[in-house]
């Protein structure tokens, strides 16, 4: 991708893309290729519950730039985009779709009037131990899969499993990833030839990044999106070393040569030394 092009991978950017109300069309096409690979009827029509405003602009920093929306039968649909692992991704996922689920009953109504929710999920690093870029998830008996309700479906779209250089031939949900991919320009024409919807997302992201607000508030929103990034990094490696001088502390209670923990704690001699000294 060019340097010129603004990342479409940026939550702040995907939803000025896919969830403005003057980009419904864009959404619906999307959606459209998202859930023909998981059998659902094709939608007529979709009704944004959170369109992009100037609230949005990632000056809220902890805010979460998704996507809701609901079907014209009632039924819920959040997307959102994640360029880094925050870890515990499951149960994220899990709460944020009970959320949903649930919100929709006030007090008193039965629970038939609960709809589906479906949770889409766009990640930008490979997730699930398998090949599949598009995995999707139901509640379903463990030997006969007969489903227990269809009210729960998620979706993980993973990025990282698409190869960039082969150019699909035909329409379908992969000429859509890998242009939030970023696949290189010259590519945009075989993509749009195969789905049409596309030109209108390509001509938003040309106009976005040309609009030097929307560039700084798509800097702004990159930095927090990678400081975010470090200070789980950073969070994660301090519990793992905390973990280490716990196992370290136990291997000496039980008499353990310090050169042995070290290779298996991957503490310093002189670290583990001062622990000694703790003691």
């Amino acid at each position: 991708m060019g340097d010129r092009l603004l990342d479409p991978r940026n939550d702040f950017v995907f939803k000025r893309i896919f969830g403005s109300e003057e980009n419904k069309d864009i959404l619906l096409a999307f959606l459209n290729r998202t859930f023909m690979e998981s059998n659902e009827p094709p939608l007529t029509d979709i009704i944004l519950m959170n369109p992009y405003t100037e609230k949005d602009a990632p000056q809220a920093k902890q805010s979460i730039l998704d996507i809701k929306a609901r079907t014209i039968d009632g039924k819920l649909i959040n997307i959102e985009i994640q360029l880094f692992n925050r870890y515990d991704i499951d149960k994220r996922t899990l709460y944020y779709w009970s959320k949903m689920y649930s919100d929709q009953l006030v007090e008193g109504q039965p629970y038939r009037e609960l709809k589906k929710c479906v949770t889409i999920n766009i990640l930008d690093f490979t997730y699930l131990p398998n090949e599949q870029y598009h995995n999707v998830f139901h509640l379903r008996e463990q030997r006969s899969s007969i489903p227990l309700t269809d009210d729960l479906e998620i979706h993980f779209l993973e990025l990282p499993k698409l190869d960039a250089s082969s150019v699909p031939v035909e329409g379908g949900l992969i000429n859509w990833l890998l242009f939030l991919k970023g696949v290189d320009k010259s590519t945009w024409e075989v993509l749009m030839m195969n789905e049409p919807m596309l030109k209108k997302a390509m001509t938003t992201l040309e106009f976005l990044s040309q609009d030097a607000e929307a560039r700084r508030l798509y800097e702004a929103r990159q930095k927090y999106l990678h400081d975010e990034a470090s200070m789980i990094e950073g969070a994660k490696a301090e519990g793992e070393r905390k973990k280490a001088i716990e196992i370290a502390k136990n291997l000496l209670d039980s008499g353990v040569d310090v050169a042995v923990i070290a290779s298996s704690t991957g503490l310093t001699k002189d670290e583990i030394e001062k622990l000694i000294t703790l003691q």
